[in-house]
This record gives structure tokens, sequence and C-alpha cells, in this order.
């Protein structure tokens, strides 16, 4: 075992990874702005307006979804006028998802609200829980991206 724990302390720690990871997530999403678009819908628009235009299928796999299931959330930002479907500069043949002016403002709102929360709780941490979560932001990113 890594670092000589044990399967049992293995058991509890990954629970309490999961049961942290997923509380904060699911108060994070709760800091959205008002309306009616779902969080997965707003994830996608945060990503196209934030690394720009995408096509369907890089959404569907970087995401992990389905097509038929991306397709949903870009219909629900398109008909909302937060993102439209433009022509690929490169290859016109393909079309890409990129954010409108109104999705851009939307997705910048939302990004500022979750900062704005998380900042308010690291306020009432000590300097040794603020370097605790510094560390831990780094195990969990390096975990997220396979590294070891």
């Amino acid at each position: 075992m890594a670092g000589g724990s044990s399967e049992g302390s293995d058991a509890e720690l990954v629970l309490g990874v999961k049961r942290a990871v997923s509380r904060f997530y699911t108060r994070m999403r709760s800091e959205r702005p008002p309306g009616d678009l779902g969080d997965g819908a707003l994830e996608v628009l945060a990503r196209v307006e934030k690394y720009g235009p995408h096509t369907l299928t890089e959404l569907s796999d970087f995401y992990r979804v389905t097509p038929a299931s991306m397709s949903q959330s870009v219909n629900r930002l398109t008909s909302s006028g937060y993102a439209e479907r433009v022509p690929d500069p490169a290859d016109g043949r393909r079309v890409l998802i990129a954010a409108t002016d109104a999705g851009a403002r939307l997705s910048v709102d939302a990004r500022g609200r979750r900062d704005a929360w998380i900042s308010a709780q690291l306020d009432t941490l000590d300097e040794a829980d603020r370097e605790v979560l510094t560390r831990a932001s780094e195990l969990l990113l390096r975990m997220a991206d396979g590294r070891e």
C-alpha cells in the first residue's frame, strides 16, 4: 500500500474524499445565477466562453456524455440565446458551438458568484488550514489528471 496505510483506512479515505468533493461541488453549484439553465448547460457555456468555440463531438468527449445528451444541452443554450452554432473557419463543413455576448456575460457572472463564495469560505480559515487546502488542491488535480 502507498504510504503504508491499511485497507480499512484506505476505504475510509476513499469515502471521505468522495463525500467532501461531492458536497463541496454541490454547494458550489448552488451559487449559480438564477434561471432555467441546468448545471450541465452552464458548464458547457463556461467551456466555450473560456476556451473558445468547440464542436459538438469535442464537447461530448470532454464531458464524457453521448452526442445526443450534449446536443440537448447545446439546444438549451442556443434557444436561450446564450450560444450559437457558427461555421468552422478552418472547415466550412463543420459547425462550432460558441458563446454569444449574453452567454459570455452569464458565464462570467456564474464564475464570479462561485469565486466569491469560495473566497468568503477561505476568509474564515487560518493560514495552516489554507496551506492544507493548497496541498489538497494540488493532489486532487494530480489525481484527476491521472498523474503519479
